[in-house]
């Protein structure tokens, strides 16, 4: 099983799919890092050489930003825009949307389960009898 950046890569599947398992590479980076070390794409995982593999993680590590790093970036910048008070750093530290979806349906993966709130069971014009 190859293992680049800290991550297994998944032995059944293709190699650009395969490198898309490291947080940080899509497809197309994929392809790029692969282009670079002379691997064919569409190899298997688990027919990688040694050789190959290596090439692969020199490649990666010199050249791009994965895993660990991209996620502290990601962070970081989350953070800032907390701290200047920019629109979206506040939307960001309520948990909301931060990229003008609305919210009045919908949102409920950034919100959350729905939390009951009392005094919602009447609705306008009905009495209680």
């Amino acid at each position: 099983m190859a293992r680049i950046a800290g991550v297994d890569l998944p032995r059944n599947k293709q190699v650009w799919v395969s490198l898309q398992y490291l947080y940080g590479v899509g497809s197309s980076l994929s392809r790029e890092i692969l282009a670079k070390a002379g691997v064919d794409p569409v190899t298997k995982a688990e027919d990688l050489t040694e050789d190959e593999v290596n090439r692969i993680r020199e490649i990666i590590d010199k050249q791009y930003k994965v895993e660990g790093e991209v996620r502290k970036e990601v962070s970081l910048n989350i953070k800032r825009l907390i701290e200047i008070g920019s629109y979206r750093g506040l939307r960001h530290h309520r948990n909301l949307p931060a990229r003008g979806q609305r919210t009045r349906t919908n949102a409920r993966t950034k919100r959350g389960a729905r939390k009951t709130v009392a005094g919602r069971g009447q609705r306008r014009g009905m009495a209680k009898t």
